[in-house]
């Protein structure tokens, strides 16, 4: 999905995977590809939200399928998005829009739920 910003104008996508090989095949197969503008960090994302500071548009969250990180994760993205930020979330069940979201769009693709949450103030303005 970063690469996909990339290519579509966006001018930073920040990259996090806890597996060090992945992340690093990932900022080499960028690099190979010209596209500039991707900062590919080896973390836990929910460890990663908590020192980051920079506020967003868009995070993306495709965690393992297997794993139930939503309780944590989700309300630690909400720092993290601007006033207008939407949340992209990919989990194996439909999830409920965190405190401060509104569900915007939720679809199912085979055994992928796919979510698009809204920050709440922007959907009220």
């Amino acid at each position: 999905m970063s690469l996909e910003a990339l290519s579509r104008g966006a001018g930073l996508a920040v990259a996090v995977d806890r597996n060090p090989l992945l992340v690093r095949a990932f900022a080499e197969t960028a690099k190979a590809l010209g596209a500039t503008g991707l900062e590919a960090h080896a973390a836990e994302a929910h460890a990663f939200l908590g020192r980051e500071s920079r506020v967003f548009d868009v995070v993306f969250l495709d965690p393992p399928f297997d794993s139930d990180p939503w309780a944590e994760l989700l309300p630690a993205c909400a720092p993290r998005l601007g006033p207008g930020g939407f949340l992209y979330a990919e989990a194996p069940r439909q999830l409920a829009a965190p405190d401060g979201f509104a569900g915007w769009r939720h679809a199912k693709a085979g055994a992928v739920h796919y979510h698009l949450f809204r920050n709440a103030a922007a959907v009220i303005s």
